[in-house]
C-alpha cells in the first residue's frame, strides 16, 4: 500500500450513477404486495407432497433450557394465560438462546420484523421440479460412475436404505457398512477448519483467515494439508467449505466458518479448497446450501408438550429473488460444482417459504438441474423435515438419521424420516425404485472416484471414544459400523511441514488497518507490556466453547470449531522473541482489572516502550453475535492502556467485522486484524510485529464507521403469532457489504480489500485485450447432458485485463492488486464495481511484474430473470485495479464485439 496511515472517514472513490436499487431501510416496512409479482422469485407450488414426520427442534444453550422449563410450567398452570404471551416468550428464547458472558454490553442487537410482513408459508413459492435429475458421471467421473452401478445392482432394498440413513456411530456422521460386499461404511466429520473430534491434529486458520490473505494457492495448500489429516484418521468425508453463510449480515454466527461477503472472493475459496480436499483424498462437502445467513429461528420451535408435529413456529423463511439468487448465493457454489465436489449440504432454514432440504426448485432445479451437480445432497443434522417430499425434491442422504434434537435420538421406537420408510416406499410404490438407486449411486461414485475403497485408513479409535462421550453411545450403534473403526488409536496424523504451513497463512491473514509513524514492525523494544485474556493459555482446555475468559482464540463455536493439540500463545511467542533482545515482558490478562485500574500502578518501574492489546471476539453456531463489539470489556480495556501508554498496539482475534471506536485514539498507533489464526497463533503474530514478514492481509469485508451504518440485518424478532410468521426478506438484493455502502455513497471505517504493509506499491499501464474472437451477450447453449458448474460457455475467458505492479518501499513484500469491473449497461441494482480478480504477488524491494486477470464469460454477466440466462450487458464494461475496493489506481475499458 502507499499509505503508512488510514484517513478514516474518507468518502468512495469515484464511482458511477447507481440505478434504482431498493434500499432495505427504506423497503422493508412495507406491505410486500409486489411479492407476488417477483418473477423467477423461486415461487409456485412445491407442497404436494405430504410430511411423513417432523422433527423438534431443542434448545442449545443452558439458559434456553432453564427458561423452557419455565414456560413449561406457565403452560401447565395457565394455558390461555400462555398462549397471549407465546410470541414474546419464543423471542426472549431467541435472544437469550447462547447468550453469554463474554457479551461486552448488556444489551443485544435486535431487529423487529414489522407487523405487516407478508407472510410466506410453507408451500406455493416456489416452482415444483421433478423428477430429480440422475447422475451421469460428467466431469471425469464416468468410470466411477460404472463402479457405483455395479455395486446398486447388487444391494436388497434394506440395504439401500442403510446407505441413504445416517446411524450412530464413531464419527459425527455414519453410513454403515455392508458386510457381505466388503463395504465397511462411510465416516462423515466435521469441520471447516480441523477434525473436531480428533487428538493429535491440527487447527487450521478459520476460512474468514484464509480468505484474507488473498491467496490462492495457499487456499489449496490449506485444503491439502487438511485433507491428509482427515483422511489419515479415517474421514471420507470432510463437512467443508463453506459458502453460506456468505455473510449477507456483520451479525451472523457463522461468517467465519466461510470465506468472504463477497461471492467471488468466497468462490475462490470454494474452489481452491474442494480441489485441495479431494487431491488428498477426502470427499469434500460444500454447505449450506442455500440462505442460511442468520442463526437465530434456524430451526422450528415446537411445542414441549405435543408431538413431534406440533410446531409452535416454523424456521425462518430466507426469501431471495431469483436475480439475487444467482448473483450473490449460487454464485460461489457453483465454483465449487465446477471443481468436482463430491456432497452438498442443504440447510436447516426455510428458502422462500419451504424448508431448504425439500424444496425441489432449489435442488432439483438449481442445484442438479442448473449448476449440474454430481454429487450427492445430504441434509444439515436434523435439517430433514419429510420423507418423500425431501426424497423427491432431492435428497439424498439423512444425517444424522434419527430424531429428536439436530437429529440425534435413536432407539426403539424413535423411527427415521428415511430408514424404515424408505423400504415401505419401495414397497408401496411411494418411493420409486429409480430415484433410490440414484440416491446410492450419488453417494458412491464419489467414493470410487477418488479411490477410497483401496486400503482407506479406519477411524481412529480415539476419535470414536469422543464420538461416544458427546454424540453417539456405543450402545446405540448400528453393528456394521464397527467396520469402521480400527488402526492405532491417537495416532499423530501431524506432518513436520504443517506447523509452518498454518504459521505462514496466519501471518498472511493478519490485515494492518493502522501504522502511524512506523510504530510496526517493532525494533528495539526491550520493555513490551501485554493486556488482554486473548494474550495467554486457555485455561478451560483446549476445546474452544463459548464463556472461556481467558486465553487466546484460535476458532469459534459450535460444530466448526477445533480441538486444539497445542498451541502457540501471543503471551509464549513474545516472550521468546523478546528474550532474544534481552527484554522484559510483563503480562495483565484479566480484563476487568485493565479496565478499572490506572495501570501506570502496575507496570514497572517506567513507561514500556510498547504496550500490546490483546482482544478477542467470540461467535458460533446456533446464535448470532449480540453486537459488533470486541467482548470480554475490551473496548474499555483499550481506552485504559491508551489513556496511559503513547505507543499501545492493539491485536483482535475475531470472526469478523469488529466497531473498533477507539480507532482514532492518538495513542494508538498501530491495529492488527489477525482473525482466527490456528494453532499456531502467536508464533505468526511474532513474525508480523516484529518485521520478519511484511503484513499483506486484506479485509475479506467491510469495517463500517458504526454498528447502524450496516445493512440487512438478520430478523430477531416478531410481534405476531403465526407458526409461519419468521420470514427474512432479502430485500437489499445484491447490495451486500462494500456493494451497499458504494452504491449509496457511505464512508466506511476500512473498505473492503484495504490492508497496510511495511512497504509501499504502485500500479501503471492497464490494458485489456479480447481473448475470445467474438463475446455476443447471450453465451452458446450448452449440449445436451449434465455441464457441472452450468453453461461450459460460462467458464470461458473473455478478456485479459493487465496491469504493472512496482514494490517501490525499501522491504520485501506481497501486495495483492485487486480487479473490480463495472457494467454500466446492466439493469437498475447492479453494483457500482464487483470484484472479478485478484492476485498476491511476492515482490522484492525495486522489482517489477506483470499480473494478468483473466475475465470468464459470468465475470461479466448479469442474471435476465425473464430470459433465464447470463446476459453480458450492452455499452461499455469498465475494469478498475486498485489495492482496495476504494483504492483505485488504473483503469481499462472495453466494449464486447459480437
Amino acid at each position: 500500500m502507499t499509505r503508512t496511515q488510514r484517513h478514516v472517514h474518507g468518502k468512495p472513490a469515484a464511482l458511477p450513477g447507481k440505478g434504482d436499487a431498493d434500499s432495505s431501510s427504506s423497503s422493508r416496512s412495507r406491505s410486500r404486495s409486489r411479492s407476488s409479482s417477483r418473477r423467477n422469485c423461486l415461487h409456485k407450488e412445491e407442497g404436494t407432497r405430504s410430511l411423513l414426520t417432523r422433527s423438534p427442534s431443542l434448545w442449545s444453550s443452558r439458559e434456553s433450557l432453564i427458561i423452557l422449563v419455565g414456560v413449561i410450567c406457565l403452560l401447565n398452570m395457565a394455558p390461555s394465560f400462555f398462549a397471549s404471551i407465546l410470541p414474546t416468550a419464543v423471542a426472549l428464547l431467541v435472544a437469550l438462546g447462547g447468550a453469554d458472558a463474554q457479551s461486552s454490553t448488556s444489551g443485544r442487537f435486535t431487529w423487529v420484523q414489522p407487523a405487516d410482513t407478508v407472510i410466506l408459508g410453507q408451500y406455493g413459492h416456489s416452482e415444483a421440479v421433478y423428477p430429480a435429475p440422475n447422475t451421469t458421471g460428467a466431469g471425469g467421473w464416468e468410470s466411477a460412475l460404472q463402479k457405483a452401478r455395479d455395486f446398486v445392482s447388487q444391494l436388497t432394498v434394506d440395504e439401500k436404505a442403510v446407505l441413504v440413513t445416517g446411524s450412530p456411530g464413531p464419527c459425527v456422521g455414519n453410513i454403515a457398512g455392508i458386510p457381505r460386499l466388503g463395504f465397511n461404511g462411510l465416516c462423515l466429520q466435521d469441520g471447516p477448519l480441523a477434525i473436531r473430534m480428533a487428538d493429535y491434529a491440527s487447527v487450521f486458520s478459520a476460512g474468514v483467515s484464509i480468505a484474507a490473505t488473498w491467496d490462492k494457492k495457499m487456499m489449496y495448500d490449506r485444503g491439502v494439508a487438511m485433507g491428509k489429516e482427515f483422511k489419515a484418521k479415517g474421514a471420507h468425508i470432510a463437512l467443508t467449505p463453506v459458502a453460506g453463510p456468505l455473510g449477507r449480515s456483520a451479525y451472523a454466527g457463522r461468517n467465519w466458518e466461510g470465506f468472504s461477503s463477497d461471492p467471488y472472493l468466497t468462490g475462490i475459496g470454494m474452489e481452491n479448497s474442494v480441489r485441495g480436499l479431494q487431491d488428498a483424498g477426502v470427499q469434500a462437502t460444500a454447505k449450506h446450501w442455500i440462505g442460511n445467513e442468520q442463526e437465530i429461528m434456524r430451526n422450528p420451535v415446537f411445542n414441549p408438550n405435543g408431538t413431534l408435529t406440533d410446531v409452535n413456529f416454523e424456521a425462518i423463511s430466507a426469501n431471495i429473488d431469483d436475480r439475487t439468487m444467482h448473483e450473490v448465493y449460487m454464485f460461489p457454489f457453483a465454483n465449487s460444482v465446477k471443481a468436482g465436489v463430491a456432497a452438498m449440504m442443504c440447510s436447516y432454514q426455510r428458502l422462500n417459504g419451504s424448508y431448504a432440504c425439500q424444496n425441489s426448485k432449489s435442488t432439483n432445479g438449481l442445484l442438479k438441474g442448473e449448476l449440474g451437480f454430481e454429487g450427492f445432497l445430504m441434509s444439515d443434522w436434523g435439517a430433514v423435515h419429510s420423507g418423500v417430499a425431501s426424497i423427491e425434491a432431492g435428497l439424498d442422504m439423512n444425517m444424522p438419521g434419527g430424531l429428536g434434537k439436530y437429529g440425534f435420538t435413536f432407539g426403539e421406537g424413535s423411527g427415521s424420516f428415511f430408514g424404515g420408510n424408505i423400504t415401505q416406499g419401495v414397497k408401496n410404490g411411494t418411493i420409486e425404485t429409480g430415484r433410490l438407486d440414484d440416491m446410492i449411486t450419488r453417494i458412491m461414485t464419489p467414493y470410487y472416484w477418488l479411490g477410497q475403497d483401496k486400503d482407506f485408513p479406519l477411524v481412529d479409535p480415539s476419535s470414536s471414544h469422543l464420538i461416544e462421550q458427546s454424540l453417539f453411545p456405543k450402545k446405540d450403534w448400528n453393528k456394521n459400523v464397527d467396520m469402521l473403526v480400527g488402526g492405532e488409536a491417537s495416532r499423530d496424523v501431524r506432518e513436520k511441514s504443517t506447523a509452518k504451513l498454518i504459521r505462514e497463512h496466519g501471518a498472511a491473514a493478519a490485515v494492518l488497518l493502522k501504522n502511524v509513524n512506523k510504530a510496526l514492525p517493532l525494533k528495539s523494544a526491550k520493555s513490551v507490556a501485554i493486556f488482554g485474556n486473548d494474550a495467554g493459555d486457555p485455561t478451560q482446555g483446549y476445546y474452544n466453547q463459548p464463556n472461556y475468559e481467558y486465553g487466546t482464540l484460535t476458532a469459534g463455536g459450535g460444530s466448526g470449531t477445533g480441538r486444539l493439540t497445542s498451541i502457540v500463545t501471543p503471551l509464549d511467542a513474545i516472550k521468546n522473541r523478546v528474550a532474544q533482545d534481552n527484554g522484559i515482558v510483563q503480562a495483565w490478562l484479566n480484563n476487568t482489572l485493565i479496565a478499572t485500574t490506572d495501570i501506570r500502578s502496575l507496570w514497572m518501574p517506567k513507561l514500556p516502550d510498547v504496550c500490546i492489546v490483546m482482544l478477542k471476539t467470540w461467535a458460533e453456531e446456533a446464535d448470532d453475535r449480540h453486537d459488533l463489539n470486541v467482548n470480554w470489556r475490551g473496548n474499555e480495556v483499550v481506552e485504559s492502556v491508551a489513556g496511559q501508554c503513547n505507543n499501545t498496539v492493539v491485536v483482535t482475534h475475531s470472526s469478523g467485522v469488529n466497531d473498533l471506536p477507539w480507532a482514532d485514539h492518538p495513542n494508538v498507533t498501530a491495529i492488527l486484524a489477525a482473525h482466527y489464526p490456528g494453532e499456531q497463533s502467536g508464533n505468526s503474530l511474532v513474525d508480523l510485529l516484529w518485521g520478519d514478514v511484511s503484513p499483506s492481509g486484506k479485509l475479506p469485508y467491510t469495517i463500517a464507521l458504526k454498528p447502524e451504518d450496516y445493512n440487512a440485518p438478520p430478523t430477531t424478532n416478531i410481534t405476531t403469532n403465526g407458526k409461519e410468521d419468521w420470514q427474512s426478506y432479502f430485500d437489499e438484493k445484491l447490495e451486500i457489504d462494500y456493494k451497499y455502502f458504494d452504491a449509496h455513497n457511505k464512508s466506511v471505517r476500512y473498505e473492503f480489500g484495504f490492508g497496510l504493509s511495511y512497504t509501499t506499491f504502485a500500479l501503471a499501464d492497464a490494458k485489456v485485450s479480447q481473448v475470445a474472437e467474438e463475446v455476443p451477450a447471450r453465451a452458446p447453449a450448452a449440449t445436451a447432458g449434465a455441464h457441472p458448474g452450468g453453461n461450459p460457455a460460462l467458464w470461458d475467458t473473455v478478456y485479459r485485463v493487465s496491469v504493472s505492479l512496482s514494490n517501490t518501499g525499501d522491504v520485501a513484500g506481497a501486495a495483492v492488486p485487486q480487479l473490480y469491473v463495472r457494467m454500466p449497461g446492466a439493469p437498475a441494482g447492479t453494483p457500482p464495481r464487483q470484484l472479478r480478480g485478484f492476485e498476491r504477488v511476492q515482490l522484492a524491494v525495486g522489482e517489477t511484474k506483470t499480473v494478468d486477470f483473466d475475465l470468464m464469460r459470468r465475470d461479466i454477466s448479469y442474471w435476465d430473470v425473464v430470459l433465464q440466462d447470463w446476459i453480458i450487458p450492452g455499452g461499455e464494461l469498465g475494469f478498475d485495479v486498485g489495492f482496495s475496493s476504494r483504492d483505485i489506481k488504473v483503469s481499462a475499458s472495453a466494449k464486447p464485439i459480437a
